[in-house]
């Protein structure tokens, strides 16, 4: 079981990365004479902003392979795309072709469902599209909608091979917990083809930390107040040393309020409802974009206690935060995350646990 260190009451987080002045495209040369690329744009539903140092520009080559994943692969809005033929092809009782990177995605998220007793659910489609919560129309249906739609809730009834993947009538699959690490992923994969000394990728909240930076000084990933008076409001930080993946899952990414009640888009599938596991975020280090992205999304699900032995088992490294703004991390992090906010190092507690 992994240690746990504690911080008592203070701010809420979200992951920024210090990419200030960032424009829509730049090239300029670092401080010891070696190219940096900069680029900034929108896709798969959220900001991509890239920062590469090497000796080609490969920020528009980055972009536009994430593009393809959406469009041609994992979007289920895409009219075509991989996922979006499956979910059509729902109790056909005949097999969806996918390609090897689709099925392998599959794959890995039905294995990270089953170590997560289901926390992760790939078939939550029907239910996020009731809610519909960061979308055009979100909502808080009633109870009679989502009993209606739970049954057709369940990763066991997807089932992949390699001759396809099959899904019963009413199933809709949703890869939207861990489209921005595969988009990390793939980021990567360009990277290491081609001549990149460093690199700090962000799809959304997940974000990919790679190579050296030209000063070879350590890579800084601040963590913010998303609710103080403003967005420059820093609550502390990551130091990283070595390639690695970075993903937060938290209440106030998307959300609606109602009665003044919070409704985010981090669905329990076992209720229909936004998971209420006492977290409003979680934030996870690992080595692969995917698992980052998942196990982040099925951490706030699960609560602080039964996300142990998930993070054991892959291998990762966490930080929670309560409803009570307590700060709670594994053992691994104590190197890692930082505290930076004064009023909060006033009220500093460290409990192992």
């Amino acid at each position: 079981m992994k240690r746990i260190k504690k911080y008592l009451s203070i701010s809420l987080m979200v992951l920024c990365i210090f990419l200030v002045g960032c424009k829509s495209s730049a090239v300029e040369k670092s401080s010891d004479n070696q190219d940096s690329y900069s680029y900034t744009g929108f896709a798969m539903g959220t900001t991509i902003s890239e920062q590469i140092y090497g000796k080609g520009d490969l920020t528009k080559d980055i972009f536009s392979e994430l593009q393809s994943l959406e469009d041609n692969l994992i979007s289920w809005r895409v009219e075509n795309s991989e996922i979006s033929n499956l979910n059509k092809s729902a109790g056909s009782g005949k097999r969806t072709k996918l390609s090897s990177s689709t099925e392998n995605y599959l794959k890995k998220v039905l294995q990270l469902s089953k170590d997560s007793d289901g926390a992760l659910d790939p078939t939550i489609g029907q239910i996020a599209r009731l809610w519909d919560i960061g979308g055009d129309n979100p909502r808080v249906p009633k109870q009679g909608e989502i009993d209606e739609l739970l049954p057709y809730v369940g990763y066991k009834n997807l089932d992949v091979n390699d001759d396809g993947a099959l899904i019963p009538e009413g199933f809709k699959i949703d890869l939207g917990a861990v489209g921005k690490g595969i988009g990390c992923d793939i980021s990567k994969e360009i990277l290491d083809k081609n001549d990149v000394d460093g690199a700090v990728i962000s799809v959304g909240g997940s974000i990919l930390v790679y190579g050296q930076k030209p000063d070879k000084s350590l890579w800084k990933i601040a963590i913010t107040d998303p609710r103080g008076e403003d967005e420059s409001s820093i609550l502390g930080g990551l130091t990283i040393d070595k390639d690695c993946y970075i993903s937060t899952s938290g209440d106030y990414e998307k959300y609606i309020m109602k009665d003044g009640v919070r409704y985010h888009h981090i669905l329990d599938s076992s209720t229909g409802y936004p998971a209420d596991s006492g977290l409003i975020s979680v934030t996870i280090v690992c080595d692969n974009g995917l698992l980052s992205d998942g196990l982040s999304t099925a951490c706030f699900i699960l609560g602080l206690e039964k996300s142990q032995s998930l993070l054991e088992k892959y291998n990762a490294e966490a930080v929670f935060v309560d409803k009570d703004k307590n700060v709670y991390m594994t053992d691994g992090m104590k190197d890692m995350f930082e505290l930076t906010n004064d009023a909060s190092r006033e009220k500093l507690t460290e409990i192992l646990i």
